[in-house]
């Protein structure tokens, strides 16, 4: 069995997940030597970590990848070169699990729904190729539906569950009237859906972004966030020790290990260059949940998880995507009440089954799940590639 891991961004590396989550090794404080993860996800599948679109991590070239929907055949075109190597060519009769976070939100639902159209025709003698077939998609606190997940920062910040009221009375005043007031995120998010991808659309998205959730315009995003840490609500930005750490960044620019990984040019964990793209097509103001939802209509296992601490792609926003999805499973999903998934008797998330259709409030976590709860995610994970429902263990 095969897993891809792609972390978001846009423009962010998947060196974060390889060193930070869920990869073979942790680097130490030292920044230069390295201990064994004993919840590493290698110990179950191979896994690709693949640094995406071009400009992103240690890749390099030209920088002209500008939506989601631009980046998929790159990453499948990148597949295919590897699966007619020889050298890998065996693993492309394996099952292949796509897990992805955050902007993968977006970029699941669409990468998976190209290689299965590159599938078809590659089947019907249209294209030639090496079929790609993705048997599960996990995607931990991510961006799906901005209208939807845009609203959940107002909710988030009036109440997170488990956590409490995360802003004064005052700024909450604020946030609804920018979310909803005339103009508000509400009105412009609705224009760039109607705009679908007409001409005008990009001005129109990159507007409604711009307005919801630039750093720098307090409209939405950074007033529910205020002086927290938006990956974790537990953190702020003067917090002596911010978790996880980033001690594998030094250790990336070593010069004697970029020798030994043939890298070359100097590592950034998230690359501006790459996000600007993006924001010139409005791409992050656009949803993917029709995407998401005919995917889950042809029964692919999907795995929909969240940290319940994460602010910045929360699972309250999550959770009221996957809701509105339109398909068969939608009103059983409203009916299936949260239940408590415990290993070893201590609860470790909530989580509802529909058939291959799986979501989970993860306890106590952060945006990067995996490295605030290692053996809770490990135990999903493991979940997930048998192909079973979520389910507490003993």
């Amino acid at each position: 069995m095969t897993h891809t891991r792609l972390n978001g961004g846009p423009g962010c590396s998947s060196m974060i997940g390889l060193f930070q989550e869920h990869g073979p090794c942790q680097v130490a404080a030292d920044g230069e030597t390295t201990v064994l993860n004993p919840f590493s996800w290698n110990n179950l599948t191979n896994i690709i970590y693949i640094d995406q679109p071009i400009g992103t991590g240690f890749s390099f070239g030209t920088i002209n990848v500008n939506s989601t929907f631009a980046a998929a055949p790159a990453v499948w075109t990148a597949f295919q070169v590897l699966f007619e190597s020889r050298e890998f060519a065996r693993f492309q009769s394996r099952e292949f699990i796509f897990a992805t976070e955050s902007y993968g939100g977006h970029y699941g639902p669409e990468f998976v729904t190209y290689f299965d159209e590159q599938n078809a025709k590659i089947r019907s003698g249209q294209l030639k190729g090496e079929e790609i077939n993705v048997s599960a998609l996990m995607i931990n606190n991510g961006w799906y539906d901005p209208l939807i997940q845009n609203k959940a920062y107002v909710e988030f910040a009036t109440f997170a569950p488990g956590y409490g009221q995360l802003q004064s009375d005052e700024v909450l005043a604020q946030l609804n009237q920018s979310f909803f007031g005339p103009g508000g995120c509400k009105d412009q998010e609705l224009a760039c859906y109607a705009a679908g991808e007409s001409p005008d659309s990009n001005s129109i998205c990159r507007k409604a972004d711009d307005f919801c959730s630039l750093p720098k315009i307090e409209n939405v995003f950074v007033p529910a966030v205020g002086d927290r840490d938006s990956d974790d609500l537990r953190q702020n930005a003067s917090s002596p020790n911010p978790f996880p750490p980033e001690f594998y960044v030094k250790f990336l620019r070593n010069a004697t290990i970029l020798e030994k990984i043939g890298a070359q040019g100097r590592y950034s964990e998230c690359s501006n260059p790459v996000d600007d793209q993006f924001s010139r097509t409005g791409d992050d103001a656009r949803t993917l949940l029709p995407q998401l939802a005919a995917l889950a209509n042809a029964r692919l296992k999907i795995l929909i998880w969240a940290g319940d601490a994460d602010i910045n792609c929360n699972w309250i926003g999550g959770h009221q995507s996957v809701l509105a999805m339109d398909w068969y499973g939608n009103e059983t999903l409203h009916r299936t009440p949260f239940t408590n998934m415990t290993i070893g008797g201590k609860p470790v998330a909530a989580i509802q089954n529909v058939d291959n259709f799986s979501f989970a409030r993860v306890y106590e976590a952060g945006h990067e799940v995996p490295a605030f709860q290692p053996a809770a995610a490990f135990e999903i994970f493991s979940q997930v590639i048998r192909k079973e429902q979520l389910h507490s263990v003993p």
